[in-house]
């Protein structure tokens, strides 16, 4: 029998108004008790209707952000020791900690998914019928499509999220890949291409991996190989995508809808684990 591992946890908690006194569970940190390298993870929401349920000005893209760094920070055991000191010692009342509280558990990424869907994550009979009608496009959903598929995978640890391309481009290059990993002689990356909304930053993709795919693989001796996940549903017909559209082909860039993501996080489930 797997021994039983000990963890504790405790929640995030948004908090946009002290003297009322509301808040709303928006993420969960957990770490693996007596030991400074073992298990460290966390659940950030990407389902923001309670929280904008008492802040309708909420900052939902700050709070993305820095649920990414919480999560960059707690992978990397030189960095974990301090993030909780300072997250315990220097707190901002817009964000609060809960108190820690003690679990076990064979598998601590089961156990943290089981606690974010229990303590976090809106239960479906909550939603309201006209929820379905919110909007199921944009960089944000779908980014928030790739993090659930990859957690529901349990690799969510495994992966490396916002890779910069600084290293291949100039140092004040703010850009960042979503996710990616290595398997054998490849790089794998995936990103959030929106072709609904067709921004500078839809536009810019594809020529962003022209200039960066030769020198990361001369950098990394590893062939890069790039994903833009997109949305189920667009105007292929449209100037616009078309356009963005036949500069991925040229790259060599592979466009997946949202839909294909659970068969693409299978497979990289596979290949990590081979």
């Amino acid at each position: 029998m797997t021994d039983q591992r000990k963890l504790e946890y405790f929640l995030l908690r948004y908090v946009p108004n002290v003297v009322r006194e509301e808040f709303v569970n928006i993420g969960l940190i957990m770490t693996e008790l007596d030991t400074d390298s073992g298990f460290a993870g966390s659940h950030m929401t990407s389902d923001w209707r309670r929280a904008r349920a008492i802040d309708p000005n909420i900052d939902t893209e700050m709070l993305e952000a820095f649920g990414r760094e919480v999560a960059r920070r707690l992978s990397d055991p030189n960095e974990r020791a301090a993030l909780l000191f300072q997250m315990n010692d220097s707190f901002s009342n817009l964000v609060q900690l809960s108190p820690t509280e003690h679990t076990i558990a064979e598998d601590p990424a089961r156990e943290l998914n089981r606690l974010a869907s229990e303590l976090i994550e809106m239960p479906a009979v909550w939603a309201p019928d006209h929820a379905r009608s919110e909007r199921t496009f944009g960089r944000r959903w779908l980014h928030a499509g790739m993090t659930e598929a990859f957690r529901s995978a349990g690799i969510w640890d495994s992966l490396q999220k916002d890779l910069p391309a600084a290293p291949y481009t100039n140092p004040s290059d703010p850009f960042r890949f979503d996710f990616g990993y290595a398997v054998e002689d490849e790089i794998k990356l995936f990103h959030a291409v929106s072709l609904v909304e067709v921004s500078s930053e839809t536009r810019m993709f594809p020529l962003r991996v022209a200039k960066i795919s030769p020198r990361m693989e001369a950098a990394r001796a590893k062939k890069p190989r790039f994903t833009a996940v997109v949305e189920n549903d667009y105007n292929a017909a449209d100037e616009a995508v078309a356009t963005v559209l036949a500069f991925m082909h040229d790259e060599q860039i592979r466009v997946a809808r949202l839909q294909e993501m659970t068969q693409i996080a299978e497979t990289a489930r596979i290949e990590l684990a081979a």
